[in-house]
């Protein structure tokens, strides 16, 4: 009777190995989402964050992109979970446009924009005439001529914001002349015109350093720091909180300092 007993136990031993393991790996599953950026600064800060979010149990997959247009629609269509590459007015504008129920969670980081020259260093140097290279994107092109503004360069009409564009100019005492070019194209228009309006990102790649070779640049406090993004209907979900608290995160932010030393700076 003895024997029979232990018999029994030998033999459901394994069973019950295996399924204390089967529990152990179920407990141990990453959760997996896909984020959506663009190529270059944008991708090393996703990288980053990814490593916090691994220790936080969420394993993030990044999918670069080279072109802006490409990420929301990569987000709408559900090839991705979420983005990390825009500002709140140019979300805003895409889902004017386009219809997308985005919602964005959070501050990441600014790409400060800025104004560059391999003619003048100073705004006082700005000569009569000048040919401008501004973004074509509706977007940066507004905060472009926003921060051209701010400084005393041009005045828009009343009310226009983010949304103006050159037919918005109201006052251009230098008689500057204005030329949309591609963002992706403002770095190599400037041998070409007295100066540019860059984005950071796209200056980054262009290899300027938005704090050393920009004469004007916006700080911190700029309304138009990156958002991580995602769809409306999947705001309220978990890993995205997660992934979010992995991007403000203190290594993050120490990564940001370290690596891009004033081109790229913490949103949060």
């Amino acid at each position: 009777m003895k024997r029979r007993i232990l018999l029994a136990a030998i033999a459901a031993s394994p069973a019950i190995a295996l399924f204390g393991c089967s529990k152990n790996d179920s407990s141990s599953a990453q959760k997996t989402i896909k984020l959506g950026t663009l190529s270059g600064p944008h991708a090393e800060v996703a990288e980053e964050a990814k490593k916090v979010a691994a220790k936080k149990g969420l394993n993030v997959q990044i999918i670069e992109f080279s072109d802006y247009g490409q990420v929301n629609e990569a987000l709408a269509a559900k090839d991705i979970d979420c983005n990390a590459f825009q500002h709140v007015p140019f979300l805003e504008k895409a889902k004017s446009s386009k219809g997308y129920q985005f919602t964005a969670l959070g501050k990441t980081v600014l790409f400060p924009l800025g104004v560059y020259s391999q003619k003048i260093h100073t705004k006082t140097e700005i000569a009569d005439g000048m040919l401008v290279s501004v973004p074509a994107d509706p977007a940066n092109l507004g905060r472009g001529l926003q921060l051209l503004e701010r400084n005393g360069i041009i005045k828009l009409k009343d009310g226009v914001g983010i949304h103006a564009t050159t037919h918005d100019i109201a006052e251009n005492p230098k008689h500057l002349v204005f030329r949309e070019v591609d963002s992706a194209y403002l770095g190599r228009s400037l041998p070409d015109v007295g100066f540019a309006v860059i984005n950071g990102s796209w200056a980054v790649k262009s290899k300027l350093s938005p704090e050393k070779d920009a004469f004007i640049l916006e700080g911190a406090d700029s309304d138009f720091a990156n958002v991580l993004v995602t769809r409306t209907e999947d705001k309220d979900k978990p890993e995205f909180k997660t992934l979010l608290a992995s991007f403000q995160s203190p290594e993050v932010k120490q990564f940001v300092k370290d690596k891009f030393k004033g081109s790229v700076v913490a949103a949060f």
